[in-house]
Formats: structure tokens, sequence, C-alpha cells
């Protein structure tokens, strides 16, 4: 007896396969019409305001800033201020010593008691010889007149009203020459003539100082200016009372007004030097005359440009272009490029408000391809 095996018949493959083979087929399947259309996204080529900023570094100035110097001679008798001690206006900086100021003022105010003292007389002299003339005018009808006493008295009446006159003008003088003294003793004081920092001591107590001698070096830090030198080209963008932005070098921003375009031109670096009023909020740092800013100072008077995305540029060596769309075709276009501006760039030929160029797929794009434009542009 012959024993048959059994024959082993495989089993129906699960349906997930099946669902995979059709998914693999349809993708393989020839592609339809809309497959030979390349996706892209485009943007609009539209007139623009052109505020492209040009960073010029600049630095802070300080408006008031120099020698304080004596305005009298005599020695220092005391310093009252440090290198660093921060100063208001009409603060004392330094003493000079008075011995001989106060002496000179005593002597004036006794000159101008002694003037008037002299005045009094006068003017008792003046009133004794009016009462002569006085008495003497009235025995003008008398037997007892004599004209030549009248005359006398009269005379002596003119002299009086001279020295009265001149009394007057001493008492004038010695109240002049007492004012002097005066200032000189407030002169005495050194005080600062504007708010600052004492940057230098320039002598010490127990100098003598010859008028006009100097003190200290103060600088006014309250009161600072931007300076910048300025290309001659960019010098339309900054007319009086334009608003810039400044940044300092600790990177915080702050806005800046220009006062004034200095006429003057360096002929080796054809700048000019530019004054900005800042507008300073808080800062990470002090500000310090000579410390560094950056200036951004418009590229030029603002205007309306064309202008493309920067997306849509491509670089051939030298030359600039991009694929415009037109109906469902990419043509190449040649273009020229001026100014930067943001994203995107200023347009001087080749392409006209309104035009859709490519900004995404144009990599792969080849001129003539037909393209679909993509909803999100």
């Amino acid at each position: 007896m012959v024993e048959v095996s059994s024959l082993r018949v495989p089993a129906s493959p699960p349906m997930w396969v099946w669902l995979i083979a059709l998914v693999w087929v349809a993708a393989s399947a020839p592609a339809g019409a809309q497959d030979d259309q390349t996706l892209v996204r485009v943007d609009r080529v539209r007139l623009e305001p052109l505020a492209q900023k040009v960073p010029v570094l600049g630095r802070l100035v300080a408006r008031q800033a120099g020698e304080v110097a004596a305005r009298i001679n005599g020695p220092v008798e005391a310093f009252l201020v440090e290198v660093g001690d921060r100063v208001e206006a009409g603060q004392v900086i330094a003493q000079l010593n008075r011995t001989y100021l106060l002496a000179k003022r005593d002597q004036a105010a006794a000159e101008l008691a002694k003037a008037r003292a002299r005045k009094t007389t006068a003017l008792a002299e003046l009133e004794l010889a009016g009462q002569e003339l006085k008495r003497l005018a009235g025995l003008r009808k008398s037997a007892a007149f004599n004209q030549a006493r009248y005359d006398d008295a009269r005379q002596k009446v003119a002299i009086a009203e001279a020295q009265v006159a001149e009394a007057e003008a001493a008492v004038l003088s010695s109240q002049a020459d007492l004012e002097l003294v005066e200032i000189n003793l407030s002169y005495a004081e050194i005080r600062a003539p504007y708010g600052g920092v004492i940057s230098q001591r320039m002598t010490e107590a127990g100098a003598y100082l010859q008028t006009g001698d100097p003190v200290v070096r103060m600088v006014g830090d309250r009161s600072l200016e931007i300076e910048a030198d300025v290309p001659f080209q960019r010098l339309t963008g900054v007319e009086p009372g334009t608003r810039i932005g400044v940044t300092l070098d600790d990177d915080t921003t702050h806005g800046a007004t220009v006062r004034a375009v200095v006429p003057e031109e360096n002929p080796l670096t054809r700048t000019r030097t530019v004054r900005f009023v800042p507008e300073f909020g808080a800062t990470a740092r002090p500000l310090a005359a000579g410390q560094s800013v950056t200036v951004y100072i418009p590229a030029g008077a603002p205007r309306n440009v064309l202008t493309v995305h920067k997306d849509a540029v491509i670089k051939r060596g030298l030359a600039s272009l991009v694929y415009v769309v037109e109906g469902d075709t990419a043509e190449m276009r040649r273009i020229t490029l001026g100014e930067p501006t943001g994203s995107r760039y200023e347009v001087l030929d080749g392409l006209s408000e309104g035009e859709s160029v490519v900004v995404r797929g144009n990599e792969r794009l080849r001129p003539g391809d037909k393209v679909r434009v993509d909803e999100a542009s």
C-alpha cells in the first residue's frame, strides 16, 4: 500500500498587502497633463517707498567742555573737588585767598563814605550861597542894594553848584570802585560755569594763579551731541530736522534729530560733519564724550521705487535673472537692480509693476517651462 503525502496550498495574502500594491501601481502610472506643470510660488513686482538705511560710525561729543580759568590773580587757598566729581552750575570748585581783597573792599568803602561826606558839605555850601543871593535880591529896590555884592553872590551859587556836581561824581566813582572790589571778591570763589564732571585738576592749593590760568578741566556729560562724518552722496537724506535711529555700543537703540550739517568737506574722505541731537532713554552703561555710536543715515531722499523680492533673483556671474510667469509659462528675463530695501531689491530695468515672478521653485525651472502657481502665493 502506497502512502500519498498531503499537498500544502498557500493561503491568500492579507488585504493590507493588496492595498499597498494598488497604491504602488497608481504612483507608477504615467503622469497626466497636470503633472507636467511645475508647482511654484510667485510674488508681485510692486512700488514701495525706499527707506534703506546706511550705518555710519559716529561719536558722542560734549557741547560744553574745556578748562575753567581763574578770573583774578591770587594764591589758591583750597580745592573743593577731585577728579571724577560731578558738579552743578554755580558750585564752588576752588577758593582763592581773599585777605588782600577784603582790605581793598574796606578801603573802597571808606573812600565812598568820604565822597558822600564831601557831597553833604557841598550841598550845605550851595544852600548858604543861595540864602545870601536871595537876601541881596530882596534889596534890589532899596538904596542899600549893591550890584557888585549881588553879582558876587550869584557867582558863589554857581561855584557851589559845581562843587555839588563834583561831589556827586566822586560818590559814583567810589561806588564803582567798591563794586569792582565786590566782583573780584566773588571771583575769588571759582565756580563751575555749567553742570558736568571734573576730568582734570590743572593746579593745586598754594599755587599762585594769574588771570586766565586754568584751574580744572570739565566735561558737560549731560549736554552730549552726536557727531558723524557722512559721505557726501548721502547728505540728501540728512537735512536739518530729519529723524534717524542710533545704536550705542551697549546695543541700546535711541532716536536723534539732525541739528546741522557743517558746510566744510574733507577732501580726503569726501565727508562732511553732521551734528545730531540725541534723545537718549535708558542705557546699559553711563554715557561719555568720545563714545562710539552707530548712526543709521537714509540712503537718499525718500522716493517710491519698483521692487522685486530677493528670492526671485537668480545670480549668474554678473547677470541678475528672474522667471516671470506669463499665463502658465515661466519665461526668464534679465533685470537691472538698484539699492536693497529690506527683503527686496530696487528694480531699475527689466520689470513692470504688477508682474508675477517666481520666488520658490525657480531653481529647477528652464525657460518656457509650464508652471502651476501655488495657492499660498
